[in-house]
């Protein structure tokens, strides 16, 4: 996995996944999905919309990284629209 890789459905790096990524539906490790968006192949939040994905990465920005809503809000917006689990859907 490269180093500067990041989840395609959150944005986080991967290399911060304690997991070091999700697992995949045979069990191995995903090398594009954290472990906190995706378990044994599937979505956790599965059915979730990219503006219900957007609120919910901003609210744990906020909550654990001390980050101001509005910059959580625009770091959101310019970097989730665009990964893999999202890119199709806008």
């Amino acid at each position: 996995m490269d180093e500067n890789s990041i989840c395609q459905s959150c944005g986080m790096p991967l290399n911060f996944d304690p997991q070091k990524g999700g697992t995949n539906a045979d069990n191995s490790r995903s090398t594009k999905f954290c472990s906190y968006c995706f378990i044994d192949g599937k979505f956790y939040d599965e059915g979730i919309s990219l503006d219900e994905k957007i609120e919910k990465n901003v609210k744990i920005a906020v909550a654990k990284f001390n980050v101001s809503e509005e910059v959580a809000r625009q770091n959101a917006l310019s970097v989730l629209p665009y990964l893999e689990r999202w890119a199709t859907k806008i």
